[in-house]
């Protein structure tokens, strides 16, 4: 019997550090500061993914650098980041 693959496809999203809020644990930027790979406001992220990836100045960070919702990338300590600094996170979808 042969292995049938999954469907998987990935959405990107791209923001800034200074698009968020809150200090040290809380900082986090919301889901709605982001724009997605159509270039639109995207207006959440995807409530059901395999796995995300996330780049901070286009450097991949370690899984437990940050957490996220359909609403919310947090990022514990994203503060102290320049804010110029650019976010990048790719979400796959299954």
């Amino acid at each position: 019997m042969p292995i049938v693959k999954p469907f998987m496809a990935s959405r990107k999203f791209t923001s800034t550090i200074e698009s968020g809020t809150g200090a040290g644990p809380t900082f986090a930027i919301a889901a709605t500061a982001f724009t997605d790979d159509t270039g639109a406001t995207a207006t959440a992220f995807p409530s059901s993914f395999a796995y995300y990836v996330l780049y901070l100045n286009a450097q991949i960070q370690t899984a437990d650098t940050s957490t996220i919702t359909t609403t919310t990338l947090t990022i514990p300590g994203g503060d102290v980041l320049d804010p110029a600094t650019p976010v990048f996170v790719e979400v796959v979808v299954n």
